[in-house]
């Protein structure tokens, strides 16, 4: 069964989804500018990639996640399977998504993918080879229940 790919095409990163992904996200391809790059990993565990809650797709647990997922620093777009490594793409907050995490076929694939891109985007990150924590988001003074928020002690 064929699976999304990540490509280079001109200045653009692309993930290209087979016939049978684009029906399930209800949409095409997911294209952004090469310039938007800011790191590229490879993740051994499928599951790590995984951010946020599901919004549109499918997600079916254990066997396949795919389309757009919502968290407090934006939207990741994701196409992943168990027991193979994902190609994981943070890019910069104006990109249209904060990662994009597609799965490869092999170690090898992966390796070989996450290269080709970091050689592509003229703006990626280098100084660290891991993925980056989300955003905390910012408290507001009131806790989630509506009333004000502990204050923390003064020392």
């Amino acid at each position: 069964m064929a699976m999304a790919r990540m490509l280079v095409e001109g200045d653009d990163l692309v993930v290209r989804l087979a016939w049978w992904e684009k029906a399930a996200v209800r949409g095409g391809d997911v294209r952004v500018p090469l310039a938007a790059v800011q790191r590229v990993t490879v993740e051994p565990d499928w599951w790590r990639a995984l951010r946020g809650i599901h919004e549109r797709g499918v997600c079916v647990p254990g066997a396949l996640c795919l389309g757009r997922r919502g968290h407090q620093g934006g939207k990741d777009f994701v196409a992943v399977r168990p027991g193979r490594p994902v190609v994981c793409v943070e890019l910069w907050p104006s990109a249209p998504f904060r990662l994009l995490a597609v799965v490869t076929r092999t170690d090898d694939e992966g390796r070989d993918t996450a290269q080709r891109l970091r050689r592509s985007a003229p703006k990626t990150d280098t100084s660290t080879p891991w993925r980056q924590p989300l955003p905390v988001p910012v408290e507001s003074g009131e806790s989630s229940a509506g009333t004000p928020a502990l204050e923390p002690p003064n020392h």
